[in-house]
């Protein structure tokens, strides 16, 4: 989505970095992006478990390979962070240099898990995408696909993610760079949702998310009208 006077850029020639590929939501984007084409960089702590995950994601057609985060952060053109919450921060600090002048696409969720369910974890910035954009001073910090089911996503039967990805951030080129790439997914559709500082908002929402799937036995994702 874009105003009608300013097209979205064209990114099909972009290689994404998902930092947490090993995971089940940045191996399901790994999958879905690779399946629209893009060359996929699935980044972990030792090279070795990158190539490993990397090579359970790929087959035939998808150009997937993996190596070490500091490796896979320096050769991609987008970064995409889905790393658990515990260790966010120290994660991108260490890779600082590697990641400057770069768009970095934030879909961490602090969240905490009790008797009463999944809830939302307090954040002394804000939000896990302010904490990436305080911590990467020279990056470009985009939150976005925080709601998409990673069941979903891994379910290759499912050829359609139907759901919108709400995109927050200040720069206007880089949200329409993530919304631009969230169009590229079979069903999916990206949306402007406002200022990075609106982030924290969008993280809690997850855990809403989780209740409606817990209860109804479902993937929900948003759906967004009027627009």
């Amino acid at each position: 989505m874009s105003s009608a006077s300013t097209p979205l850029p064209d990114v099909s020639s972009l290689v994404i970095g998902i930092l947490g590929g090993s995971g089940p939501q940045g191996g399901g984007l790994a999958v879905r992006l690779a399946m629209a084409g893009h060359q996929i960089l699935v980044g972990s702590r030792s090279a070795e478990r990158g190539r490993e995950a990397a090579a359970k994601l790929a087959a035939p057609g998808r150009n997937i390979a993996g190596g070490d985060n500091a490796d896979v952060a320096e050769r991609a053109d987008v970064v995409i962070v889905a790393v658990p919450w515990e260790g966010h921060g120290e994660l991108l600090a260490d890779l600082r240099k590697q990641l400057a002048g770069k768009v970095v696409i934030d879909c961490v969720n602090p969240m905490g898990f009790d008797k009463g369910g999944a809830f939302a974890l307090p954040v002394a910035e804000g939000s896990a995408a302010q904490q990436a954009a305080a911590v990467l001073a020279d990056s470009t910090v985009v939150g976005a696909f925080h709601h998409v089911s990673a069941v979903l996503l891994m379910d290759e039967s499912v050829e359609s993610i139907d759901t919108d990805i709400l995109v927050v951030g200040d720069d206007r080129a880089a949200t329409d760079t993530v919304i631009a790439l969230a169009n590229r997914i079979t069903g999916m559709r990206g949306i402007y949702a406002g200022k990075l500082r609106n982030a924290g908002q969008v993280e809690a929402l997850t855990a809403n998310l989780i209740s409606v799937n817990r209860r109804y036995k479902a993937h929900a994702g948003l759906r967004v009208t009027d627009v």
